[in-house]
């Protein structure tokens, strides 16, 4: 079993910034490949960021790419995701998950446990 706990969420203007960090517990944080992913109301949960085991592989969608940034500390089981040149269209409930192996993925299938999320609202 692995608990992930999201936090970091609020309301930011556009142009703004927000940190969001993933409390990892159980199995082993610093085996597991990670993800963010996010879901704006009416819309499918979609891919934002990944990175491996041990950080040095990361991918990012293109609508996020060169604002935010993934990263983690095994030593601290928590990964965080650095949120850069907030837009509107960045509204959503974050979700962190941790994948089946220890790699990096942008396909949700390859995740096996999610946070409850943490809600980032954008205002323009």
């Amino acid at each position: 079993q692995v608990q992930l706990v999201e936090s970091g969420g609020g309301l930011v203007q556009a142009g703004g910034s927000l940190r969001l960090s993933c409390a990892a517990s159980g199995r082993t944080f610093s085996k597991s490949g990670m993800g963010w992913f996010r879901q704006a109301p009416g819309k499918e949960r979609e891919f934002v960021a990944t990175l491996s085991w041990s950080g040095h592989n990361t991918y990012y969608a293109d609508s996020v790419k060169g604002r935010f940034t993934i990263s983690r500390d095994n030593a601290k089981n928590t990964m965080y995701l650095q949120m850069n040149s907030l837009k509107p269209g960045d509204t959503a409930v974050y979700y962190c998950a941790a994948a089946k192996t220890a790699y990096s993925s942008s396909y949700i299938s390859e995740y096996d446990y999610w946070g409850q999320g943490t809600q980032v609202t954008v205002s323009s």
